[in-house]
């Protein structure tokens, strides 16, 4: 959404400057594609993380100012929530022992800013949804103390005109309402960058959106919110929710909801720019001083601000981006699909997977998606998120006969998508020993059936089994769970239960 946005008033005529604004940018946009201005492959990758601050008894901590004041690092920053806090990975060149590096690198920085957060009584939890949240920790008044946040919360809420409306069914039910965008921030994700050329964006994409039921599968780690058992990976539908500024009327005409899976494969990545701006209203029209066109026409690269800005505020599991490095525009997919946590070792090798999955299906001669319908990618996305490591998707069968085949998620990876993945990992240039190890990682989880949402369900189940009250059981999971989190042996090895800790 931008490094900063000043909150003031916003004025019917700014939506109208900032359309048309829009409407430049993606003239700009088209040039620089045509042109053939963009940065040649580097083969960089990035990562981010969102993390959850949490005391000694598990309890959420509103005080990321005070924490981030202590860590005193760029690459640490705000987001939504004042129990929130984000570390980004400076960009990495997919090769060699990168993956160790990453790994070395964030247990570096999660452990000085556990640390830090330690010297005001809270600590660095890395979870998809922190369980023991209750429906008090997330309203506006625990947003975090930035502009761009309040005028996001604002213009959301006023786009909505009532409450927003939760309700998930899952192992049980949730029900709930709120008065502004609060909830979104339970939703805390590792979102997986990397850059592509032109030419190669829409096949990188297509790969993405076609693995993230396995994605999810191999790596759901939400399975509580206000101390309800919902779906193995909640996220999903309670960001979709938490950010759904239609009423009733608008959703029920089939107007697009701003967390959106997509409806298509795509042949280019200025399709997706170009439906972002056709398909949703402007949230922050916030326009700047630059003219893109003037800007190409004096040999310059435009920052294409407006549309950068706007393109923040659709929440696509798969999002494309547009920056610039070193005076030099790029474009890049961020995958947005999983949860933050359990450990590090785990958060690369989800990584591992992932970049070494897309790499080989963007380069198959007949790749996935001209063989499965988009639909089927999506329904695979949700019956992962409701069933995570237990989920069964339709695939393409191998061989000449075609068709899909319905095949259980954990039969999947390990069968097709792993030596994809591995070979995938060989063409990066990624040394054996770390494709081995991560990918190992991901294969250890599927023979044992075991994830994040799985081992923190079993554990919760064990604690109401020996007694304790839901509350008492979800503080006492998630204290186990941090504690697990930062000895850092990966979550399939995990015990199930408190071990000996209430």
């Amino acid at each position: 959404m931008g490094e900063k946005v000043d909150a003031g008033g916003i004025d019917l005529s700014d939506r109208q400057e900032y359309r048309e604004k829009l409407r430049t940018c993606l003239q700009g946009l088209e040039r620089l594609l045509a042109e053939e201005r963009f940065d040649r492959p580097r083969n960089l990758m990035g990562l981010e993380i969102e993390l959850n601050l949490a005391g000694a008894d598990g309890m959420p901590r509103m005080m990321n100012a005070e924490v981030l004041e202590r860590i005193a690092s760029k690459d640490f920053q705000t987001e939504l929530g004042m129990f929130n806090l984000e570390v980004n990975i400076a960009p990495h060149r997919l090769g060699d022992r990168v993956l160790d590096q990453l790994a070395e690198e964030l247990r570096a920085g999660l452990s000085y800013a556990h640390r830090k957060a330690q010297e005001v009584n809270a600590g660095i939890v890395m979870i998809g949804i922190l369980p023991t949240l209750e429906r008090h920790d997330l309203v506006s008044a625990n947003l975090s103390d930035v502009d761009r946040y309040t005028l996001l919360n604002d213009s959301m809420v006023a786009a909505r005109g009532e409450d927003f409306v939760l309700d998930i069914e899952g192992v049980e039910r949730l029900r709930s309402t709120s008065g502004s965008i609060a909830p979104e921030a339970a939703c805390t994700s590792v979102q997986l960058h990397l850059q592509v050329t032109p030419s190669r964006f829409a096949d990188v994409w297509n790969a993405a959106q076609a693995v993230t039921g396995p994605q999810i599968a191999v790596g759901a780690n939400s399975p509580f919110l206000f101390g309800r058992e919902l779906w193995s990976e909640s996220r999903p539908p309670l960001f979709t929710q938490a950010t759904d500024v239609r009423p009733p009327e608008l959703a029920a005409q089939g107007v697009r909801p701003r967390t959106w899976f997509g409806e298509r494969w795509v042949s280019s990545a200025y399709e997706l720019f170009e439906e972002n701006v056709r398909y949703f209203p402007p949230l922050l029209p916030i326009c700047d001083e630059e003219d893109p066109l003037e800007v190409l026409d004096a040999g310059g690269v435009p920052s294409l601000s407006e549309l950068v800005l706007h393109n923040g505020t659709v929440y696509r599991w798969n999002r494309p981006v547009y920056d610039i490095a070193d005076g030099v525009p790029h474009l890049r997919v961020e995958n947005r699909v999983l949860p933050a946590g359990p450990t590090v070792t785990d958060v690369v090798a989800n990584a591992a997977f992932y970049y070494g999955l897309v790499r080989a299906l963007a380069e198959e001669s007949r790749p996935v998606w001209t063989r499965m319908p988009f639909e089927t990618a999506a329904a695979n996305f949700d019956a992962a998120c409701r069933h995570g490591i237990d989920a069964e998707f339709e695939w393409p069968r191998r061989g000449r006969s075609g068709g899909l085949a319905k095949v259980p998620a954990v039969d999947l990876v390990r069968e097709e998508l792993l030596p994809l993945a591995a070979a995938g990992l060989d063409a990066w240039g990624v040394a054996p020993a770390d494709r081995d190890l991560y990918l190992g990682v991901i294969a250890e989880r599927c023979r044992r059936r075991v994830n994040g949402a799985s081992w923190q369900r079993a554990t919760f189940r064990r604690a109401l089994a020996e007694g304790l009250e839901r509350e008492d059981a979800l503080a006492a999971t998630t204290r186990r769970y941090a504690e697990l989190m930062h000895a850092g042996e990966p979550v399939h090895t995990w015990s199930i239960g408190l071990g000996g800790h209430r």
